[in-house]
């Protein structure tokens, strides 16, 4: 059983989309890519349960909707490139949520989340159809071995992919997220994240997102599959 804090929301009222697929992919228990696909908007408080069937893992509520389930997941498109340190700064610099944001308490993104509470994780764009910016690993968010647990880690893999495809003209939410840790972020540290806008699709964007630490290594990537909302059904 799991409780999702309302600290570790998306829109207001609902769980932040990476934070949940993180969760997804813990208990899908896999050193390879896992899918997690989010069915409705996660409800936060409330005791979710897990099922374990058919290769998949599944999160239910108490009535059995199911909120979302995680199975195997393969990567199809090429990773974004490592931002350089201009790129980083720039993109900080030009992030559109610090003028208009739809989701301003995002636990990933969002301007009113102070350092330790929210991740704080700005991300604008540096050309080439890139966005860049810094990504600090807060103590706060530290498991005992010092290191971001895998929910915390999916939720920074996950925004950056929404500015990518421009949050601030698209209200989107999260429908779909591939993705595979593969360093452990640690506690104190900060990165380098990159996004990109792979396709459009009707009401549907596909991106990508990575991060890097300060040697360059890829430490983290994700596809994502983000589906544009009406602003009303998270007003």
């Amino acid at each position: 059983m799991v409780t999702i804090s309302a600290q570790f929301n998306g829109p207001d009222g609902s769980g932040n989309g990476g934070y949940v697929s993180g969760l997804l992919a813990r208990a899908h228990a896999t050193d390879r890519p896992v899918t997690a696909t989010l069915r409705v908007p996660p409800p936060l408080g409330a005791p979710l349960t897990w099922e374990h069937a058919d290769g998949l893992t599944r999160l239910l509520t108490h009535g059995g909707t199911v909120v979302g389930e995680a199975t195997d997941g393969a990567f199809v498109r090429d990773v974004p490139p490592a931002p350089t340190g201009e790129q980083v700064e720039a993109g900080l610099a030009a992030y559109p949520g610090f003028h208009h944001h739809p989701f301003d308490r995002c636990f990933t993104c969002g301007t009113q989340r102070g350092e330790g509470d929210g991740l704080r994780l700005f991300t604008g764009p540096v050309g080439d159809g890139l966005v860049a910016g810094p990504f600090h690993a807060h103590e706060a968010f530290a498991e005992p071995d010092g290191t971001l647990g895998l929910p915390v880690a999916w939720a920074a893999l996950d925004c950056p992919g929404g500015w990518a495809a421009d949050f601030s003209q698209h209200v989107m939410v999260l429908g779909r997220m591939t993705a595979q840790v593969l360093e452990p972020l640690v506690a104190g540290r900060s990165y380098a994240s990159a996004g990109r806008l792979a396709e459009r699709s009707g009401r549907k964007f596909l991106t990508d997102t990575a991060l890097y630490d300060d040697a360059g290594t890829l430490v983290g990537r994700a596809e994502q599959v983000w589906i544009e909302v009406d602003p009303a059904r998270f007003a």
